[in-house]
């Protein structure tokens, strides 16, 4: 089986574990993607969403209209990737704000859980990011879009002693 197929097939199984878990979910399965830009960013920012420290993200509008996506909405869902491309986690998007580079506000900043939580690490941190990744680079009144959002589920919020179509010894009689 490609790479490919693979991870279809993980993101058709976890999106089926969580509507099982939230049966209101829709059945078409949302965008699945990975925070960061290298396997690394991706573990530690799913970590920090998964013990509940990060509750918000931002990204550059400029990318955003360059890779011709749209900007998320609220009520909007996705499923977040480790850094080796597992579903693991499905977020729900609760409130977005596009301002300018330097009008991020502290409270943002603390809500996306990175460095001390402070707004000048967040600068810090998000300026060399777009620095280095960006598709126009960086400038301060860069408009930046400002989503926060809530953990719905996650493949640790399975029963650990059994797995789908595995037997865990009870009974059904």
């Amino acid at each position: 089986m490609s790479v490919i197929a693979r991870r279809e097939v993980e993101l058709d199984s976890f999106w089926s574990r969580a509507r099982c878990q939230l049966p209101d979910l829709p059945e078409q399965r949302p965008e699945a993607w990975a925070f960061g830009a290298t396997k690394e960013d991706a573990d530690e920012l799913l970590a920090l969403v998964l013990d509940g420290t990060k509750t918000g993200t931002a990204s550059a509008l400029w990318d955003i209209e360059a890779d011709g996506e749209s900007v998320p909405e609220m009520g909007e869902l996705s499923i977040i990737f480790d850094g080796q491309g597992r579903p693991r986690a499905l977020i729900e998007t609760t409130a977005i704000d596009i301002v300018p580079f330097s009008e991020v506000t502290a409270e943002h900043a603390h809500a996306e859980g990175e460095g001390d939580r402070t707004l000048a690490a967040w600068r810090e941190i998000h300026e060399r990011f777009w620095r280095q990744h960006g598709q126009r680079g960086f400038s301060p009144e860069m408009p930046v879009v400002c989503e926060r959002f809530r953990l719905l589920f996650s493949a640790e919020d399975e029963p650990r002693n059994s797995a789908p179509g595995v037997d865990s010894g009870g009974s059904n009689e």
